[in-house]
């Protein structure tokens, strides 16, 4: 999805309904500061006929990245259906904690959501134990067989990242970029691997720099890999990070350069930003509440991206001209097609 500019005032994504949601949901703390964060709605044995949904969001649902989009879409939903949706959510859970977070969450409610490919282990077991609950992984990938209460959803990073990429090279004024990842994994690594094929698709001649710091939330590392990459010429950034995107972005602040940011569309809420790639984190999260509700919910793998549509997967550059927004739909059409060939995930 190709965006005309928008007003520089600065705004945030979703904050009503964020506020909406904080009147909704019913919480308490059930871990101490030191141990992950439970926030919990009331039991599911209350007497009422409301959809009860239990998220898992590993990282900060303030990240301004994976996770705060997944946030974003649940806002979403708790905005659509209101009093008919109750909404449990842990967040800050690390891997060890998984599945204690996922058992709490199955035993109290009809569909469970972990946003993150990084869930889909712990949600591939404690399914087994919950038979009778849904389960969808926003970010799925399709190589693990799935037990039948289980829906995957594909975001088809490494599509949208070749568009990002093709973006960076015509937006660039060194003609250089550069690309960080967090753990290296297949999507992530494809993803990088995409976004530098779609810049070279632009400028075969273009520099190329791309890392991994083997964690989403390091803010150290990506700052010091973005740093490198500008001491090399590097002047537009791309990323699949959580918190180590604040790495990212005061890297770019203190040398003058820029950022296309990942996910969700937030064009003039930060200078930095000239471009955001549209994953549809949100969408899925949102998707998975409104299939529940109408009684369609599926389970399995389901490819989402470019095929889906604008709420899926896109690209939003902030300041664009008829040009760019002519030759990024043709790339994506060219995808779509199979003329232009790109990795899985």
């Amino acid at each position: 999805m190709l965006r005309k500019p928008k007003s520089s005032a600065p705004r945030r994504a979703f904050v009503p309904v964020r506020r909406v949601v904080s009147r909704a949901l019913t919480v308490a703390v059930l871990a101490a500061c030191s141990a992950p964060a439970f926030l919990v709605a009331p039991p599911a044995h209350a007497a009422d006929d409301a959809m009860r949904v239990g998220v898992l969001i590993p990282g900060s649902k303030t990240d301004k990245g994976w996770m705060e989009s997944g946030y974003d879409g649940v806002a979403a939903a708790q905005k659509e259906f209101g009093p008919k949706l109750k909404t449990q959510i842990i967040e800050n859970i690390n891997y060890a904690d998984m599945e204690q977070a996922l058992t709490n969450l199955a035993s109290k409610n009809q569909l469970v959501i972990g946003v993150g490919g990084q869930t889909q282990a712990a949600v591939l077991k404690v399914a087994k134990r919950f038979p009778n609950v849904k389960f969808s992984i926003v970010g799925g990938s399709k190589g693990d067989a799935m037990p039948p209460n289980v829906a995957g959803y594909d975001v088809k990073q490494a599509e949208i990242a070749f568009v990002a990429g093709a973006a960076a090279a015509m937006l660039t004024k060194t003609n250089a970029v550069s690309y960080v990842g967090g753990m290296e994994i297949p999507s992530i690594v494809n993803a990088g691997k995409e976004f530098g094929n779609g810049a070279h698709y632009i400028n075969p001649k273009i520099k190329y720099f791309e890392s991994y710091t083997g964690d989403f939330d390091d803010v150290a590392k990506a700052r010091e890999a973005t740093t490198a990459a500008i001491a090399q010429g590097a002047d537009i950034h791309y990323h699949i990070l959580n918190l180590g995107l604040r790495g990212i972005e005061q890297a770019a602040k203190e040398k003058n350069t820029h950022i296309i940011g990942s996910y969700t569309d937030r064009c003039g809420s930060d200078p930095l930003y000239i471009a955001y790639s549209i994953t549809g984190v949100g969408f899925q999260a949102q998707y998975a509440i409104e299939q529940l509700e109408k009684g369609t919910w599926q389970p399995g793998y389901k490819a989402f991206g470019l095929a889906m549509g604008p709420q899926a997967s896109g690209m939003a550059v902030c300041h664009s001209t008829p040009a760019i927004d002519a030759k990024l739909k043709q790339i994506e059409q060219d995808i779509l097609s199979g003329k232009i060939k790109v990795s899985e995930g």
